[in-house]
Formats: structure tokens, C-alpha cells, sequence
């Protein structure tokens, strides 16, 4: 092992203990007494600690390894020492420490490659089968290993510090969000054919692939939040245009997985590129906006996103943003690590041809649990066939993507049979309505209006305002299927639809 790989063992489990005592989110400013002279002093050690050690790395590029170990090793006890003082004094910033402990991890791996030993990315293959071990997609295709854990030539493993807050969102997802990360997960599993390509052909890690989906939306495509940023990766629709996701006949690409896969890895290599590779601003920037994250890195004058002058400015979202995305990341590569186990999921793509006309909610009836869904295959169905109304009826001979695994479940359950005239029976059932002229009817049928806006579809508009269709609304406004056009700045009737 060469000079720098040595290094950066030593300095990471230097790291790993230095952030056992990284902020837990109280003020410590609050305290009765605070030693400016004292915490001075620490900051002047920690200032004093890094210079030694970027000096140890240069003795270490002559070729004067004993001394650069021994530069290197006195200033990182002399760091961590101060570190630990610091978690002791009321009014240290902690975080300070953590954030150069990040900085001198970064300078020990990121521009040494041609000095460390392994591939042409200075990466060996025992380093890679480590860092995602027994993730189930790198054990049921190991060739993938290198892509689930490298971001630009370096291990995503150096990358994601397990700081505080890191350490702290880990928990969050191993326990009240852990149903979360396993939906998440399997939705994933399901469309990762369509999705994973698109990052590969980008060069970016599939676990941060993982992570970014698993916090925005849990895998569900069409997911819209309140402020307007929709699909699996929740686009706004300025920026979702600004990478190629517009409407095309009524359908809002910013729901199709395998598009908005395409879109998040153009914009994380856009922001790379302006953020000099340091992937915590690029994920603030997602959440929090670019132009935002630019300015406040250009007033800093650094560009690490834990930097206290980074980390108190950007909003208490983006701060919790940041960690839950790098820590799904982390679990995805590392979930033995955590007592965690991500269920099997084949995800092999598949088709059927339907035999009988059929929506996806009769479709979901007919199929039940069968291919072990508990929770049937509604979400999976409606992620790989986004657009389609899960309501509106398909005709006979029309072709839908699915998991290889319901093509014969398809043709057992619901080509013929009791379960499809079942389904029809219960899809084509009519809630009545109020007598006319009841104070009830009234009250129900009152209608509310929405003015169309750049970017709407119909579906859209129908699970804003919570209804379970188009079919509704569309009779309501008469507007004719199946392409629904519908004009901005139009005002639509909305009816006291049936909610989902």
C-alpha cells in the first residue's frame, strides 16, 4: 500500500472517532459560560494541526515517507485531542472539526491517484467488493460494483462523512422511516431498468440514485408535492424543462421514471461540475436551489457544504435534506452493516398483451397478492405505466409494461375468469348522488374552480385536488378523452369528485 492510501486508513479512522462527538443540534452558545480565550486556542491548534498535515502529504509526494508519516500521524493526535476538547467546552463549534476532518480526507484521496496502487482509478478491487459489500444489486451483479460506489473516480465511502448528522438521519431511516426505505426500495427494484441506465451512462453512483429517490418521493412516480415538484424525483416544471422534460400529448414527463432518471443525473453532473465535485452542496442545491448555494459559496469563500458558515446558513430543510440522502445512500451500499435486510425483488422487465379490455385498478384487483405482493400491485403497475389514468379502461390488445413475473399471473388471473368480471363489477360501480334540491346536494355539488397553469395535465390537476380520475373533472368542463387537452389560464369546474 503506497504513502497516501496509508494515509487515508489512518485519516478516516482518525475521522470515524473525531465525529463520535459531532453536533447533536444544540446550541451550545446557550451555555452560562463560555472561554472565548480557551475555544481561540482550540481553533488555533486545529488551523495549526492542518497545515502540518497538508505539509506531511507534500513530504509524502517527495518520497520522504518516514517523515511524512510522522508529520502526518503527530498532527492528526494533536487533532483529534483538540477535537475532543472541544466537545467539551461550551461555545466550541464542533463542527469546525468535523468539516476538516471532511477537508483533509478529501486532500489525502481525491488528486493522489496516480500515487495509490489499483486500477486506473486508484481504486483496488478489494476496496470496491468492501464498499458495497453485500448490497443486494451489487451481489446480484458484482460487475456493478465500481458504479454503486464511485463518484468521479472516488470511493462514494470516503465521500459520505458519518458525522452527526449523518449518523443522525441513519437512525431516522432505521426507525420510524424504515417502512419508508423499504417501500422505497422495492418500488426501486421494480423500475430500475428503466431508471439505473441513465445514471451508468452518466457516470454517477446508483446509490446516490437510491438516495435521492428514496427521500423525494419513496420510489412513487406520481408523486406531486405542494409546492409543485412532481415525479420520482420531484422536478419543478421550469427546471424539469431546463433538462428536457416537457408535455407531450398531455403527459408530464416529469412522471416518467426512466426521463427524470436522465434529468437528476444531467443536473447533479451540471452541479458538480460548478461545485468542484463536493456532492453535499450539489444535494443542497437540489433541495434548496442552485443559484442560492452558488451565492452563498461564493460569499463564504468555501466550498464545504459542513463548514458552519455553510451549514447555519442554508435552511433547516436543506439540512436535514443533505444527510437523509447520503445516509439512504449509505445504507443502500451498507445494510448488513445496520441490521437492516432489503427484501429479494427480481425486477426482471416484462409485458402483457391485455385479453379484455381493463384499467390498472381492475388490473390490480384481478392479480391480488399473487408473485408475493402483500400490498398488492397497484403502485408497481402505475410506476411502470405513467401515462395511463389508473381508472380509464384500456382496450383489448393493448400492451403494458410489468414485472416479468405477472405475465403468467396475468394470464392465470385475469385473461378469463370470476376475478376480472369481479374487478369490472366493482370498477364500474356508481356512488348516487343526493336528491336534487337537498340542503346534502347542495352542499356537495358545490362547484370550485382552478385556473389551468403552464405545465398542467389533467391527471395532475385531479390529484391536486384529490380526486381518484380525470373522468370527473373532464365531464364537468367538457373536455373529451383520451389526450384531455386543456389550455392555460383556462378555469376548470372542479366537481366534488370521489376521492381517492
Amino acid at each position: 500500500m503506497s504513502f497516501v492510501s496509508r494515509v487515508a486508513v489512518l485519516l478516516l479512522s482518525f475521522t470515524l472517532a473525531a465525529c463520535a462527538t459531532s453536533p447533536t443540534g444544540k446550541d451550545a452558545s446557550s451555555s452560562p459560560k463560555v472561554d472565548d480565550s480557551e475555544i481561540s486556542a482550540l481553533y488555533a491548534r486545529l488551523d495549526a494541526d492542518s497545515t502540518r498535515y497538508e505539509n506531511g502529504l507534500a513530504l509524502g509526494r517527495e518520497g520522504r515517507n518516514d517523515q511524512a508519516q510522522a508529520e502526518v500521524t503527530a498532527a492528526l493526535d494533536d487533532l483529534r485531542a483538540a477535537a475532543t476538547r472541544c466537545s467539551e467546552v461550551p461555545g466550541c463549534e464542533q463542527q469546525r472539526f468535523v468539516a476538516a476532518f471532511d477537508r483533509l480526507l478529501r486532500l489525502s484521496t481525491g488528486s493522489d491517484n496516480e500515487e495509490s496502487e489499483g486500477g486506473p482509478n486508484g481504486t483496488t478491487p478489494e476496496a470496491v467488493e468492501e464498499a458495497g459489500e453485500t448490497s443486494p444489486v451489487v451481489a446480484a451483479v458484482p460487475e456493478l460494483g465500481r458504479s454503486v460506489t464511485l463518484l468521479k473516480g472516488r470511493e462514494l465511502s470516503d465521500i459520505i462523512a458519518l458525522n452527526g448528522p449523518v449518523k443522525a438521519a441513519l437512525e431516522e431511516w432505521l426507525t420510524q422511516y424504515r417502512p419508508n426505505l423499504i417501500t422505497a426500495y422495492v418500488n426501486y427494484e421494480y423500475m430500475r431498468h428503466l431508471m439505473w441506465p441513465e445514471y451508468e451512462k452518466a457516470g454517477l453512483p446508483e446509490a446516490l440514485l437510491f438516495g435521492m429517490l428514496a427521500k423525494e418521493s419513496g420510489g412513487k412516480v406520481h408523486a406531486v408535492s405542494r409546492s409543485g415538484a412532481s415525479g420520482p424525483l420531484q422536478f419543478m416544471y421550469a427546471t424539469g424543462l431546463r433538462f428536457g422534460l416537457g408535455t407531450v400529448d398531455g403527459f408530464d414527463q416529469r412522471f416518467d421514471p426512466r426521463l427524470s432518471a436522465r434529468a437528476n443525473a444531467a443536473y447533479i453532473n451540471e452541479q458538480l461540475a460548478i461545485f468542484n465535485n463536493q456532492l453535499e452542496l450539489v444535494i443542497g442545491a437540489y433541495n434548496g436551489g442552485e443559484g442560492a448555494m452558488t451565492r452563498l459559496v461564493n460569499r463564504v469563500g468555501d466550498q464545504n457544504f459542513w463548514d458552519p458558515k455553510i451549514y447555519y446558513a442554508v435552511s433547516q430543510e436543506t439540512r436535514e435534506y443533505v444527510p437523509m440522502v447520503l445516509a439512504a445512500a449509505w445504507l443502500f451500499m451498507h445494510p448488513e452493516r445496520y441490521n437492516l435486510r432489503f427484501p429479494k425483488v427480481s425486477g426482471q422487465p416484462g409485458s402483457i398483451t391485455l385479453a379484455r379490455p381493463a384499467s390498472i385498478s381492475e388490473l390490480t384487483i384481478c392479480l391480488g397478492s399473487d408473485g408475493g405482493a402483500e400490498g398488492g400491485w397497484f403502485r408497481t403497475l402505475r410506476n411502470l405505466n405513467p401515462q395511463l389514468d389508473p381508472q380509464q379502461p384500456e382496450p383489448a390488445g393493448a400492451k403494458l409494461a410489468v414485472p416479468a413475473e405477472l405475465e403468467a399471473i396475468y394470464a392465470r388471473n385475469c385473461a378469463g375468469g370470476k376475478w376480472p368480471e369481479l374487478a369490472a363489477e366493482l370498477h364500474s360501480a356508481v356512488v348516487p348522488s343526493p336528491p336534487p334540491g337537498s340542503l346534502v346536494h347542495a352542499q356537495a355539488v358545490k362547484p370550485r374552480g382552478y385556473v389551468v397553469r403552464k405545465g398542467d395535465t389533467l391527471s395532475a390537476i385531479a390529484r391536486k385536488v384529490g380526486c381518484s380520475g380525470v373522468q370527473e373533472i373532464a365531464a364537468a368542463n367538457g373536455i373529451r378523452g383520451p389526450r384531455y387537452p386543456i389550455k392555460p389560464g383556462r378555469t376548470l369546474r372542479i366537481p366534488n369528485c370521489t376521492k381517492r
